[in-house]
């Protein structure tokens, strides 16, 4: 069994303002850094990462002793002229407007459309897939015959648009993209059944459920 969680970055500057963060490569908030230093986060024995400064940071203070691995395409969308802005500097813009009618479903003027993203996270996810299972059965060679191979944790520290729509194209039962929405340095837990993807190649997520790292703190 393959245990994953998918855990959002820490806050950077543009969040508090909130502003649409996509390929403006932030680093963390003095904010966000302190929060993650309190967090409580799980155990894992891998952990793979956005290319962009805001994940590879959070992934420095929460697994310290684990070296990334970056997937390029797990990064966030790209918001065209809409990136580092927020709604109340987007007031009065009629592709804004036009957006937002759409319920997020026309793509971002010069950016990407909500499908193109949806795509390559989901690429970017199977592509970090493959290679945890390909280091699981090297393991599994090794291991003498018979010996009980062990469940393994994964990391996947990302941006909240990558989570919904991995967990959209994947989760069990399935949801909606806006229902993964997820708060910064929060995220995912859940469960992916190794056998049936080495198998049939089969993705299916199951057993969601977020993860609370900073319960009990004023955040």
């Amino acid at each position: 069994m393959l245990r994953l969680y998918f855990i959002r970055h820490g806050k950077t500057f543009g969040n508090t303002l909130g502003r649409y963060i996509g390929t403006t490569d932030e680093p963390l908030s003095k904010e966000g850094q302190e929060m993650l230093r309190n967090g409580s986060y799980p155990r894992v024995s891998a952990v793979y990462c956005s290319p962009l400064r805001r994940c590879l940071e959070t992934a420095g203070l929460i697994y310290p002793d684990l070296s990334p691995r970056v997937e390029p395409l797990l990064r966030e969308c790209d918001f065209g002229e809409f990136e580092n802005r927020n709604y109340q500097e987007l007031s009065g813009n009629s592709a804004y407007q036009a957006w937002v009618d759409s319920n997020g479903q026309l793509p971002f003027p010069g950016g990407e459309s909500r499908e193109a993203f949806r795509k390559r996270c989901e690429k970017g996810f199977r592509r970090v897939l493959a290679e945890v299972v390909r280091s699981r059965q090297t393991l599994r060679q090794r291991e003498s015959k018979g010996e009980e191979s062990k469940d393994v944790s994964v990391a996947l520290i990302v941006h909240g648009g990558t989570i919904m729509s991995i967990l959209e194209a994947f989760g069990n039962p399935k949801r909606e993209f806006y229902h993964w929405q997820v708060g910064n340095g929060e995220g995912f837990g859940a469960l992916l059944e190794e056998e049936a993807y080495e198998k049939r190649d089969e993705v299916r997520v199951y057993e969601i459920h977020p993860i609370s790292p900073f319960a009990g703190l004023s955040v």
